[in-house]
């Protein structure tokens, strides 16, 4: 696993601002050749520091106005398979196994409160390593957008 430098670091905050901008304009913000903006960006890339470009969505103009954050108990030593499992449901933006209350912690986006209960209730409830849910429901969410690299 390699290091990031100030320039590695600045690259990805760009980059997570904008995964369109180009290598050139990348290069020119960070004071750096177009050949080294995109060596290094292909390293980050080898490296599994980028894992991907995507889009920022708005869920709810997509059609998905229904979010939430569920919380799962699961038995002990299934993890494994209940990650199988919930990979496969539908909306499932976000898995992360967790320390403290619960063991699962879900992001999901449905079309509308209909489609939530149905996944929570018939989907992932009917899951035999799911001992309980808790469904918190999203009013409102922004994402963090990393600011601009200092010059």
């Amino acid at each position: 696993m390699s290091r990031l430098d100030r320039v590695d670091r600045s690259i990805l905050r760009l980059l997570q601002q904008d995964g369109r901008a180009s290598i050139r304009s990348v290069a020119e913000r960070v004071h750096v050749s177009r050949a080294n903006a995109y060596a290094r960006i292909s390293r980050m890339v080898e490296d599994g520091v980028i894992r991907g470009f995507t889009a920022r969505v708005d869920h709810e103009r997509a059609g998905q106005g229904a979010s939430a954050y569920i919380t799962l108990k699961i038995v002990q030593n299934s993890w494994r398979t209940v990650r199988e499992q919930l990979l496969l449901l539908p909306g499932v933006a976000h898995i992360a196994l967790v320390g403290g209350e619960f063991d699962v912690l879900l992001l999901v986006h449905t079309a509308d409160n209909r489609a939530l209960r149905e996944l929570v209730l018939n989907r992932i409830q009917s899951i035999p390593q799911v001992l309980t849910t808790q469904t918190l429901l999203v009013f409102e969410e922004t994402d963090q957008v990393p600011p601009d690299p200092a010059p």
